[in-house]
């Protein structure tokens, strides 16, 4: 019998390899599949093109900006999708008044530091608040996200950067998932904040929250085998696609 299927969707400039020990780990129960979003500047086409390489039925994960991608899936095929696990993501659309304003000058910013310096340059800063303090002296795991970081265009950050000021409010889809749903995130995640995946957790009915504790932002990466562990449970728990 074929093995069910799991697609994986990485976070802003990142690629398969924040998904590496998971993917890997989940091979022997799951057919996976990372998705790469090329050139798309919206949300909406991301969630499009994820959804042109899938299987009919799958099940979805996603990480960061991946879990708004996650969420268009829902919004556009719901009935394909047999679970749903979100990481350190979230939900709102972007904010009007001066609390939009401080968000697309700190986005844009990392846009121009990515032009004028390089995308590596642009990483090194951003990481700074992407991970747990304590992990900051860890070069292996720095260099690794740097690396990831590096590989993609500043074209293609430009792209992701827009589809993230662009985005839409996904609570609508939350309060309408019908799948089993895993919301998590590092408990020292300072950019998508414990609180607001209890919010998520709140609105989607059959969820379980799951926090990893001492991790930030990058969960994935940070604390692989705890969030391996919770996306293992949760998909061995699936109904057959």
């Amino acid at each position: 019998m074929p093995l069910p299927h799991l697609l994986l969707l990485p976070g802003l400039a990142c690629d398969r390899e924040v998904w590496k020990h998971q993917e890997r780990s989940l091979s022997q129960i799951a057919t996976t599949r990372v998705a790469d979003y090329g050139a798309s500047d919206s949300l909406e086409k991301m969630a499009i093109v994820a959804l042109e390489g899938a299987p009919e039925r799958f099940a979805v994960a996603g990480h960061s900006m991946g879990g708004r991608v996650a969420f268009e899936i829902m919004r556009r095929a719901p009935e394909r999708v047999t679970g749903l696990a979100v990481f350190d993501t979230a939900y709102r659309p972007f904010a009007a008044g001066e609390q939009g304003e401080r968000e697309k000058a700190e986005r844009l910013g990392l846009v121009e530091l990515a032009h004028s310096r390089g995308m590596r340059a642009m990483a090194r800063q951003w990481v700074q608040n992407m991970v747990h303090p304590a992990r900051l002296s860890d070069e292996p795991l720095i260099e690794l996200i740097v690396e990831m970081f590096g590989r993609k265009s500043t074209e293609t950050f430009a792209c992701q950067i827009k589809a993230l000021l662009e985005r839409p409010d996904a609570a609508p889809v939350l309060t309408g998932i019908r799948c089993p749903a895993i919301v998590s995130c590092g408990r020292e995640d300072a950019w998508s904040t414990l609180s607001v995946h209890r919010e998520m957790a709140a609105l989607i009915p059959r969820s379980k929250l799951v926090v990893i504790e001492n991790c930030g932002h990058m969960a994935t990466m940070e604390r692989p085998e705890e969030v391996t562990a919770a996306m293992t449970a949760w998909f061995s728990s699936l109904e057959p696609s």
